[in-house]
C-alpha cells in the first residue's frame, strides 16, 4: 500500500487529494529518507482557509512529518526533519521545531526565540484567497529587491517578545508583503484600520494575505 490522504472541514474541497498534496508529499519524503514504504493514511481536518496567509498547509505538512516519524518509530533527528521540511517548502521548515523562531529572510533558516507569556490573535479571514506567487511578484515589481532591515525595530520586537509585552509588540508589527497584498486587495486596509478602533494592540496582513491578524488585548 501507499500513502492515502483524505480531507475534512469547510474548505476541504480546495485541498488536493492526489500526489500534489503537501501532506502526502511529506509522508513520502520521510518514507524514502528512512527506507520504508509510505504505508499510512492521512486525515486532514481543514479549518484554516486555503491560500489564507496563515501557513496552514505548511503547518499540516510539518505535522505529517512529525506524526509519521512517531508512527513508524523512525527516530529521525529533528535537524533531519527540518531539512526534509525545507525540501517541501521554506515555511514547512518552521514547523518541526515547535517553538517561536526568527530568521533573516528564508523560512528554513531559523533560530529559536525566547518568548514570555501568551499573545492572543484574532484573524479576519476573507472568502477569497490571494495567490502567494502573485503577491511575491508584486513585491518584486514594486520593491525591486530585499526589504531593508530596521535594526532598532528588530530589537524592539525581540524585547517585546521576551517581556510578553503585547503593547510593545503591537507597536512594531510589520509585514513586508502587506504593501503588495493591499495593492492587489485594497479593501483590506479598512480591516486594518478598524482593528485598533475595536481595541486591538495592532493589526497587520497575515503572510501573503488576505487575512488580517489583530493582536488582542486579552483572550477573546
Amino acid at each position: 500500500r501507499g500513502e492515502e490522504t483524505t480531507r475534512q472541514g469547510l474548505p476541504a474541497d480546495a485541498v488536493p487529494s492526489d500526489e500534489t498534496n503537501l501532506d502526502g508529499r511529506a509522508a513520502v519524503a520521510l518514507a524514502e529518507h528512512v527506507g520504508l514504504d509510505p504505508d499510512v493514511r492521512l486525515e486532514i481536518h481543514k479549518e484554516v482557509p486555503v491560500a489564507g496567509g496563515m501557513a496552514g498547509g505548511s503547518a499540516d505538512a510539518a505535522a505529517a512529518l512529525v506524526a509519521c516519524d512517531a508512527l513508524w518509530d523512525a527516530g529521525v533527528p529533528r535537524a533531519e526533519l527540518v531539512a526534509l521540511a525545507a525540501g517541501l517548502g521554506a515555511d514547512v521548515a518552521a514547523g518541526p521545531g515547535g517553538h517561536s523562531a526568527v530568521g533573516p529572510a528564508r523560512g528554513d533558516v531559523l533560530t529559536p526565540a525566547l518568548t514570555r507569556g501568551e499573545f492572543h490573535w484574532v484573524f479576519a479571514v476573507q472568502a477569497e484567497g490571494l495567490s502567494t506567487a502573485q503577491v511575491y511578484r508584486t513585491f518584486d515589481e514594486t520593491v525591486g529587491g530585499p526589504a531593508e532591515l530596521d535594526l532598532a525595530e528588530d530589537t524592539a520586537l525581540m524585547q517585546a517578545l521576551r517581556a510578553g509585552d503585547a503593547v510593545g509588540l503591537g507597536q512594531v508589527l510589520r509585514n513586508d508583503l502587506q504593501g503588495p497584498a493591499l495593492a492587489l486587495r485594497p479593501e483590506l486596509q479598512r480591516t486594518i484600520d478598524v482593528a485598533p478602533e475595536a481595541g486591538a494592540r495592532g493589526a497587520v496582513v497575515s503572510g501573503a494575505g488576505p487575512p488580517v491578524a489583530a493582536l488582542a488585548r486579552r483572550r477573546p
